[in-house]
């Protein structure tokens, strides 16, 4: 089977070849696009490739990226691949201290540094033995002038001419985890495992890539991260499609109702932003209204997507985190099925998707086709396997051994499969807590419930170690604006609700709304935007018992 399949850089040799004046890549720059064909992404890339053996690296290095998305990072990915070269992109918003730390753990040889909001003294986290080049700038993001420029080296060497092809056992990239908790982990994925996936995905037409007519990526979620790369960078390179990106968070709205993709993957705060900001122009009872007319609903979902950005919008998937039910029925009405992709970077991205329109809106569907999905009858935890699965983690085999049993993947996530293959998750086996009282609370079902409410933009339920658990909330925009009366009669009902379906252990004597958003920049988010509960625990867990204790229900810090 092997030799059917293709490597990334093989199919991009193939565009490159065929359909050279097919746009590969679209870059914002202010009012403007600036768009690469997939031959001068080639010519690009290829100039890079042969500075690279010129610097002195050799088949099987490793070369770090650090930048958000931009062309100049999917160009440099193309030229670490065409040099036979081993890629470990990491999240362009890591501190100093986090960046030196994956530096010294994945052994790399040179850094590219690119498109960062703060360089300040990061420079300090990179070893003189590890070599830099730096992206040209890009307005409105810090200057980097450490190590040599792209452009220099671009001008100085010729195309690389050779179409070296890796081996389908050779390492292909060494993906770090975001690092809910604990020391990041280097994930070592091979060049056979995107292979075998995308092939997977042309065979069964599974998701649907290879049959959308316009193939039109939106990329912004971190491209180091398995989601994205899996579900915009490979499959945009395999279907010949083109790539747009973000300029920058102000300019999001703006660059999507310009791109109108066919394919968008957000994570579920990014769909609760979309869905807060149409709130906050009409009330739910005035869309269901609109909606339920024949004919004024076709023009009502047509303004609305196009708002969006989501017009042309054929596949839009959800991942990252679990997705509420609730968002998953209400973008139901205006079109529009949001695929739930649910895996791990360990697995090379999905373990079960819900392609299907009949998919359970609280399940994330079924194993993909080349997938198994069990659970661990003693404690509940889903386990994985796939041929896409992590060669290890680098350097590490104790936590690898960890994990990996018998050639089961062992996700860390509670969940059940129903009789029809659909898979539900429950939570993180590590994310439940004791109360003093000694029982243990689950507390990602009840987040789920909660945030349901249009006042809400991230809440976590806490409580370790206290009588009862507590809920802590970052309010949405609209809860911002609301008339506090509003937001603490709206919160009360809800809790009242929730509590009544719950065990007296688990249920919620407090809602606290907190002052500070939580974000990357503090900590309390990763870079792919999941609570880091411990961080939550650390910042807050003194006043938990003093919280609980008062006799108000809701509080504002």
């Amino acid at each position: 089977m092997n030799d059917t399949l293709e490597t990334i850089i093989e199919k991009f040799y193939h565009w490159e070849k065929t359909t050279p004046n097919q746009v590969f890549l679209r870059q914002p720059m202010g009012k403007n696009w600036f768009q690469m064909t997939y031959a001068e992404a080639g010519e690009e890339a290829r100039r890079i490739t042969t500075a690279l053996r010129s610097l002195g690296l050799n088949k099987g290095d490793h070369i770090g990226i650090l930048s958000k998305n931009c062309y100049h990072w999917v160009l440099a990915d193309l030229a670490i691949m065409m040099g036979g070269f081993v890629s470990v992109p990491y999240y362009a918003s890591l501190p100093k201290a986090k960046l030196a730390e994956v530096v010294k753990l994945s052994d790399i040889k040179l850094l590219f540094i690119g498109k960062l909001d703060r360089w300040d003294d990061k420079g300090e986290a990179i070893p003189d033995s590890v070599q830099t080049i730096h992206f040209p700038h890009y307005d409105g993001n810090a200057k980097i002038t450490t190590g040599i420029s792209w452009d220099s080296l671009k001008a100085e060497h010729e195309p690389y001419p050779d179409n070296l092809i890796p081996d389908l056992e050779d390492l292909w990239t060494i993906k770090f985890t975001s690092g809910t908790t604990g020391t990041p982990k280097g994930v070592m994925l091979l060049h056979k495992c995107p292979a075998l996936a995308m092939k997977d995905e042309k065979r069964t037409n599974w998701i649907g890539i290879f049959l959308l007519k316009e193939k039109k990526f939106f990329s912004f979620l971190p491209l180091n991260h398995v989601a994205e790369r899996m579900g915009v960078e490979l499959p945009c390179i395999y279907s010949g499609g083109t790539i747009s990106f973000a300029e920058s968070l102000d300019t999001f709205a703006q660059n999507i109702r310009e791109t109108q993709p066919t394919v968008l993957f957000a994570v579920p705060r990014i769909w609760t932003k979309f869905y807060h900001g149409v709130m906050s122009q009409m009330s739910q009872k005035k869309l269901n209204r609109l909606l339920s007319i024949p004919i004024v609903s076709g023009i009502v979902k047509k303004k609305l997507r196009t708002a969006l950005g989501l017009r042309d919008a054929k596949i839009v998937a959800t991942g990252a985190a679990i997705t509420p039910e609730f968002l998953k029925k209400w973008y139901r009405k205006l079109g529009l099925h949001l695929v739930e992709a649910y895996g791990m970077t360990e697995v090379c991205g999905s373990m079960t998707n819900g392609p299907d329109l009949n998919t359970p809106p609280d399940s994330v569907g079924r194993a993909i086709p080349a997938g198994e999905v069990k659970i661990d009858e003693a404690t509940g935890e889903i386990l994985m396997k796939t041929p896409y699965m992590m060669k290890g983690y680098y350097k590490d085999p104790e936590k690898t051994a960890e994990v990996l049993k018998d050639g089961w993947m062992y996700s860390g996530d509670r969940g059940t499969i129903d009789e029809n293959g659909y898979v539900r998750v429950i939570g993180r086996v590590k994310d439940a807590f004791k109360t003093s009282k000694g029982s243990y609370v689950t507390p990602n079902p009840m987040e789920e419930v909660l945030s349901n409410n249009e006042y809400i933009e991230q809440c976590c339920v806490a409580g370790l170690g206290i009588p009862q658990p507590v809920c802590l909330i970052n309010l949405s925009e609209q809860g911002q604006k609301a008339e506090k009366t509003d937001v603490e009669d709206s919160l009360t009902n809800d809790l009242s609700l929730l509590n009544s379906t719950l065990s007296a252990y688990e249920r919620i004597s407090t809602v606290i709304i907190n002052k500070e958003a939580w974000s990357e920049h503090n900590d309390m988010l990763t870079p792919t935007l999941k609570v880091k509960r411990g961080k939550l625990d650390d910042h807050y867990g003194g006043k938990y018992l003093e919280w609980h204790e008062q006799k108000e229900r809701i509080i504002w810090e």
